[in-house]
């Protein structure tokens, strides 16, 4: 008998691969639907397109989606000095109070104003947030009032176009309600009124969560050793009757398919003690390989940046190697990454 060898800890560079820059989407497809849909849920990867999606889910299964709403979180402006600024709004807060990452060639002082928009006023209170990577700003008025009129749509670092009105409506789903996010739940962008009544026709039932999508998805991993990363916080909240829809839904024999990695996050966050329950507050939540999922057992997700959390996450969840081959798989057949790209359907591994 061999003796028993402990598994190999995965390191940053087992989470890399070569990606051509041209298989990164700057638009999303013609008609949400219409993107592409890697079938994972098997041995072998399938080609299909995303409308078929109902066909692939069971009656009686529960879809889980993220309802939070993206808001135009992205502000230009100046200081006094006439130095330019940019503003990438993080957080709302009570009292017309924001955190923002601030981009400017000196940083402003707190008591310091900033003018954005050549429309109105901000002034720093100070920095705030995890070793006050952000700055604590007060609005003259509702920020969510400001941000819709003079703020533009915080497109991810990899998109190249300014925003226009086409992103205003695409890098949004089509059931967006509470607004919060600074970035998009890519997965359930491809979701169209054709493709939520099939699943109805189906006997697919739906529940929401909400996590409101931090800037802080796009970072990078940079600790070799990815026990090392420090996640970044975001606000959710999975209600009482997503809980019991959950609980109506395992009674019954069905499955819970979460529409991307952030409803997965949610759930997940909420059952963390062992028992999903009830719960709104902050996760930080680092889901890697070797991760005890307690609710999720398929999930919608779009292909995730090298080197990334997402990335580690749908490893954790569907199996290192099959996410090493369904990449490579997706690379050759040129499908498209990242938020305005196609999507994947994986189901969690044994």
């Amino acid at each position: 008998m061999k003796p028993h060898t402990a598994p190999r800890e995965l390191t940053l560079a087992d989470f890399d691969f070569e990606l051509p820059p041209a298989l990164i989407a700057q638009h999303p497809a013609a008609e949400r639907s219409a993107s592409r849909l890697l079938d994972g849920t098997g041995t072998l990867p399938v080609d299909r397109v995303f409308r078929d999606l109902p066909a692939l889910l069971l009656p009686g299964d529960l879809l889980v989606f993220n309802d939070t709403r993206v808001i135009k979180a992205r502000l230009l402006g100046e200081k006094p000095t006439g130095g330019a600024v940019e503003a990438l709004v993080e957080r709302l807060l009570p009292g017309h109070e924001v955190w923002a990452h601030l981009r400017a060639s000196k940083s402003p002082r707190p008591g310091s104003l900033v003018r954005f928009a050549d429309a109105f006023d901000a002034e720093v209170l100070g920095r705030a947030g995890p070793e006050g990577a952000l700055f604590h700003l007060r609005f003259p008025a509702d920020p969510l009032v400001l941000l819709a009129r003079h703020g533009h749509v915080p497109l991810p670092p990899y998109i190249t176009h300014a925003d226009s009105a086409d992103d205003e409506s695409r890098y949004q789903t089509v059931f967006a309600a509470r607004p919060g996010a600074v970035a998009a739940p890519t997965a359930s962008l491809h979701f169209d009124a054709a493709v939520l009544a099939a699943l109805e026709a189906r006997g697919v039932r739906r529940a929401a969560v909400t996590l409101h999508v931090g800037a802080g998805t796009f970072q990078p991993v940079r600790a070799e050793r990815i026990a090392e990363h420090r996640m970044h916080s975001e606000w959710f909240e999975v209600p009482a009757a997503t809980v019991a829809a959950i609980e109506a839904t395992r009674a019954a024999g069905g499955r819970i398919v979460a529409a991307g990695t952030t409803t997965l996050r949610a759930l997940e966050s909420a059952a963390s003690s062992g028992t999903l329950a009830p719960y709104a507050g902050e996760t930080d939540i680092f889901i890697t390989p070797g991760f005890p999922f307690r609710v999720v057992d398929a999930l919608v997700t779009n292909f995730h940046l090298p080197r990334s959390t997402l990335l580690m996450l749908v490893s954790a969840f569907a199996g290192h190697a099959h996410i090493k081959a369904l990449y490579r798989h997706a690379v050759e057949s040129g499908y498209r990454f990242f938020s305005y790209g196609d999507a994947m359907l994986l189901q969690r591994a044994a």
